[in-house]
């Protein structure tokens, strides 16, 4: 029982993470070549590697969430935990962040929205996990056998995340970067209509 949920979890959070690069690669444009990069390779080599890694980081932030909220329902199946017990780990290690991330840019306007966010995935991700099926795509059908109800699914979590691009954006202020945000929510939205495309057109429901 546990190899094979700890197998799901790992498919799961692959998923996520395959997820979270693609929308970097869409959200962080890469920036016009100068002469010094044309002209001196290390150069360009030390540009690229700094594009690699900021792309690295913004999908890293991008799966904190997700990756917290997968663990957490993991524990609650395999520890026999409830609900409250996971929430109440999260609200600890979110809580530390307040004073652990430098110059204010986490506030606990952001963590009350993310907090929101991962109490509705702690319950898809734990729907997930003891879904019949070993793949991605079978789990997914077995909690969701039609296509609306996925996308239900899909849009009441882009709504979540919203709310905390809308808590990151009063917390900001003048240094939100707007164009940014909508390049990862429009990235978001065809990355997840594709996923829909490829789960419920392969053949595999029914």
């Amino acid at each position: 029982m546990s190899t094979g949920l700890k197998k799901k979890m790992d498919v799961i959070l692959s998923r996520e993470r395959r997820m979270a690069r693609v929308i970097a690669l869409k959200a962080i444009r890469p920036r016009p070549l100068s002469v010094w990069e044309v002209m001196i390779p290390v150069v360009f080599i030390m540009g690229y590697m700094k594009a690699k890694a900021d792309r690295e980081v913004f999908s890293q932030n991008m799966l904190f969430t997700k990756k917290l909220a997968l663990e957490a329902a993991y524990g609650m199946i395999r520890e026999n935990q409830t609900k409250a017990d996971a929430m109440r780990s999260i609200d600890i290690q979110t809580r530390e962040l307040l004073t652990s991330v430098p110059d204010g840019l986490y506030s606990d306007g952001i963590r009350q929205e993310q907090l929101r966010e991962m109490e509705f995935l702690i319950e898809h991700y734990r729907k997930l996990l003891q879904a019949d099926g070993q793949d991605y795509d079978a789990m997914v059908l077995g909690v969701y056998p039609q296509r609306e109800d996925f996308r239900k699914f899909q849009q009441a979590l882009s709504a979540l995340e919203k709310q905390v691009s809308g808590a990151a954006g009063r917390t900001l202020g003048a240094q939100t970067d707007a164009a940014m945000l909508s390049r990862i929510e429009s990235a978001t939205d065809e990355l997840r209509r594709a996923e829909v495309k490829q789960i419920f057109d392969s053949g595999k429901q029914g």
